[in-house]
C-alpha cells in the first residue's frame, strides 16, 4: 500500500510525470485542483493531450461560459480555454496523454 498526501503533489497532480507522484508515467496525468475564488489561469491550449475537467464543487468560468458542480468539460487538442474561480472551487483533471511540455499561452 502506498499513502500520498495531496497537498505534497505538484499542483494537486499525483499521477504523471511528476516529483512526487503516486505513479509516474507519460501516459495519463491525474489532479485534484482546488481553487480560491477569484483564482485565475491564463488563456492556454494542448496540441497533443485532451484534457477532461470534472467540477465536483464550487463554480467556475471558462471561456465566458459558467460551470456548475457535476459539470464535465473535454478540451481537445488545440481548444484553448481561460479559466476562473468564481467561488471557491474544487475540480479533478485529467490529461490524456500525459506530454510533457504541452501548455501554449494564447
Amino acid at each position: 500500500m502506498k499513502i500520498g498526501k495531496l497537498n505534497n503533489m505538484t499542483k494537486g497532480w499525483f499521477i504523471g510525470n511528476f516529483t512526487p507522484s503516486l505513479f509516474q508515467t507519460n501516459d495519463v496525468e491525474v489532479a485534484v485542483k482546488r481553487y480560491k475564488a477569484g483564482d485565475h489561469e491564463d488563456k492556454h491550449y494542448h496540441k497533443i493531450a485532451t484534457e477532461y475537467t470534472v467540477i465536483v464543487d464550487g463554480e467556475v468560468e471558462m471561456n465566458g461560459v459558467r460551470y456548475y458542480k457535476d459539470d464535465i468539460i473535454v478540451m481537445e487538442p488545440g481548444d484553448a480555454t481561460d479559466f476562473t474561480a468564481i467561488t471557491d472551487a474544487t475540480n479533478v483533471v485529467v490529461k490524456i496523454p500525459g506530454a510533457n511540455n504541452d501548455k501554449y499561452l494564447v
